[in-house]
């Protein structure tokens, strides 16, 4: 009898071990990215002076505003959409890479913030796809994070997150940002 105990005592032991060896781990996600890559765009919006050079435009403006000129009151309400071309470098007359298309939105009265839908369309040998990008932009803070969506080509299914630097700022008509990309997920 103590030995059916004894038996029964070590078959249930061991049972617990290997269900508890055999049960699923829980992975961890790691925090190290996967890609990472810095690119510059170049922002000319259209002033009504400099179609030629120009590469975004307003396109929707509140009743107050127009759209040639940004409209006061931190440009709230202005709608612009842009194909600026994307640099390896901060140089406007570097061969661009590709094209940033898409949209922002300025969309607060009382701090200077937009809101961002935008692609990286690449063209080059080095690169081939898409990485599409959302995101709120809060314009005051020297860098901004967005989310990194989507991607097509090199970048298929990419998630990640975007930081934004504002690297130039000439008035108005001009800005270039720094866009350093981290890819967390990469096919």
């Amino acid at each position: 009898m103590e030995a059916k105990r004894s038996l029964l005592a070590i078959f249930l032991l061991l049972s617990f071990l290997s269900i508890s060896t055999a049960a699923p781990t829980r992975k961890t996600r790691t925090r190290k990215p996967c890609k990472s890559t810095v690119f510059y765009f170049h922002d000319i919006i259209y002033n009504g002076h400099n179609a030629k050079n120009a590469t975004s435009a307003i396109v929707g403006s509140p009743q107050w505003g127009n759209k040639t000129i940004l409209t006061g009151q931190n440009h709230f309400g202005d709608l612009v959409v842009f194909d600026d071309p994307i640099t390896l470098d901060n140089n406007l007359h570097s061969k661009p890479v590709g094209r940033a298309q898409g949209f922002y939105i300025y969309d607060k009265k009382d701090i200077f913030t937009a809101w961002l839908g935008f692609s990286f369309v690449f063209n080059s040998t080095q690169h081939k796809g898409s990485i599409n990008f959302a995101g709120a932009d809060p314009l005051m803070n020297k860098t901004r994070d967005i989310s990194v969506i989507g991607g097509t080509g090199d970048f298929f299914m990419a998630r990640g997150v975007a930081t934004l630097m504002t690297d130039a700022f000439e008035g108005e008509a001009y800005f270039r940002l720094r866009t350093d990309i981290n890819l967390y997920e990469c096919w």
